[in-house]
C-alpha cells in the first residue's frame, strides 16, 4: 500500500517541468531557457528521465529531435500533471495579473478560439503578460470524461449538456450563436436560399466529431441533426468545426456551422450563408468550472477576463433572435 507513495517520494519533481518543456520544445537548449537553467543541468535532466523511463524520449532526426512512441504518449499526461500540480501550490495565493506566470488550462474547440480567441488574447497580453494560456482543444474521447477533465483544468467551455450534471460543476454564460447552414456558391444541388429538411436531407455532409460507427447524439450538431429528423449521408467527417467550411467550398456538400463562424470564412471561401429550416435550438456557450475553484483568486480574474472578452465581440457578429 505504501510502495506508491515512497516511489513519489523519491523523485525530483522538478524533472515533470523539465520533461514537459523538453516535450514542448523538441530542443534542449531551448527548454533549459523555458525553465531558467543552464543548457547542462538540461541535458543533466534529460539523462535522468532517459534512464526512468527507460526511452530516449528525444530522438535525434533531420533538422532537430523528435519525440519518441514514448514522449508522444507521456506529452498530453505530462501537461495535465503539470497544470495541477501548478494550480495545487498556487492555492490560497494571492493574485497579481501584472507579475504572475501562472499558466491556465481550458478545454475549448477550435470554434470557440475563432470567436474568442483573438479578443481574449488582447486581454491577456494588456493585463496579464507575463500569465501563459494553454487552449486544449476538443476531442470526443476528452469531451466524454468531463468529470475528470474538470478537476484537471480550469475549465471548460461548451454549450450545456446531459453529461454536464456532475455535483460540484459551476457554470457561467460567456455567448450565443445560432446555426446556420452553408453551401458552396456554385452548389449544383441546391437551389434556393431557403432549403427544405427535405433538401437537407438529400445532400451530402460534411460533420465534424462523427465517428466511424453510431451516431453521436451528445455532440451538438448532430443532436439538430436527429431533432430535424436526418441521418445525414455523411461525406467527410473531421474533428474541427474550423475545419468543416473549407471541406464544403467547391463541393455540393451541406454542413451546419455556427453563425459566427460562417460569417468569418464565407466571402474567403465562396459560401452562401442560408437559414437553417427546423427550428434549431439556439447555441449557448458557457465556461464550467469545479467548485473547487470558486474562491481561487486567479481563477475568479480568470472568469472576469473571459467574460469580458465575451462582451467584447463585434454586434454585428451577434446572432439575430431566433424567430
Amino acid at each position: 500500500m505504501n510502495r506508491p507513495v515512497a516511489h513519489l517520494a523519491n523523485l525530483d519533481l522538478n524533472l515533470l517541468v523539465m520533461l514537459r518543456e523538453l516535450i514542448r520544445e523538441r530542443n534542449v537548449t531551448r527548454a533549459a531557457e523555458r525553465v531558467g537553467v543552464t543548457q547542462p543541468a538540461a541535458s543533466a535532466a534529460l539523462s535522468r528521465l532517459r534512464r526512468h523511463f527507460g526511452d530516449e524520449l528525444l530522438v535525434r532526426g533531420k533538422g532537430g529531435y523528435v519525440l519518441s512512441p514514448l514522449a508522444t504518449q507521456l506529452a498530453e499526461q505530462v501537461e495535465v500533471v503539470c497544470a495541477a500540480a501548478e494550480r495545487l501550490f498556487a492555492a490560497g495565493e494571492s493574485f497579481d495579473p501584472k507579475v504572475s506566470r501562472r499558466e491556465f488550462t481550458l478545454l475549448v474547440a477550435d470554434y470557440t478560439i475563432a470567436v474568442l480567441g483573438e479578443h481574449l488574447a488582447r486581454l491577456l497580453d494588456e493585463r496579464a503578460p507575463r500569465v501563459r494560456l494553454h487552449l486544449r482543444l476538443v476531442r470526443e474521447a476528452m469531451a466524454a470524461d468531463v468529470e475528470e477533465n474538470v478537476r484537471l483544468m480550469d475549465g471548460m467551455i461548451a454549450p450545456p449538456a446531459g453529461r454536464f450534471r456532475i455535483p460540484g460543476l459551476r457554470s457561467a454564460e460567456l455567448f450565443r450563436d445560432r446555426w446556420v447552414c452553408v453551401v458552396a456558391e456554385a452548389n449544383r444541388e441546391l437551389d434556393t436560399d431557403q432549403p427544405s429538411l427535405d433538401d437537407l436531407a438529400r445532400l451530402f455532409w460534411v460533420v465534424p466529431y462523427q465517428p466511424n460507427q453510431g451516431y453521436p447524439t451528445a455532440a451538438p450538431i448532430a443532436r439538430q441533426l436527429t431533432t430535424f429528423g436526418i441521418r445525414p449521408q455523411v461525406a467527410v467527417r473531421v474533428e474541427s468545426y474550423q475545419a468543416v467550411p473549407h471541406l464544403v467550398a467547391g463541393t455540393d456538400r451541406v454542413a451546419l456551422l455556427q453563425e459566427r463562424l460562417a460569417h468569418q470564412v464565407a466571402g474567403r471561401l465562396g459560401l452562401r450563408v442560408l437559414e437553417c429550416p427546423g427550428n434549431p435550438e439556439p447555441i449557448v456557450e458557457k465556461l464550467w468550472w469545479h467548485a473547487n475553484f470558486d474562491e481561487d483568486p486567479g481563477h475568479l480574474w480568470l472568469r472576469g477576463v473571459l467574460a469580458e472578452a465575451a462582451r467584447g465581440l463585434p454586434p454585428e457578429n451577434r446572432p439575430r433572435q431566433h424567430r
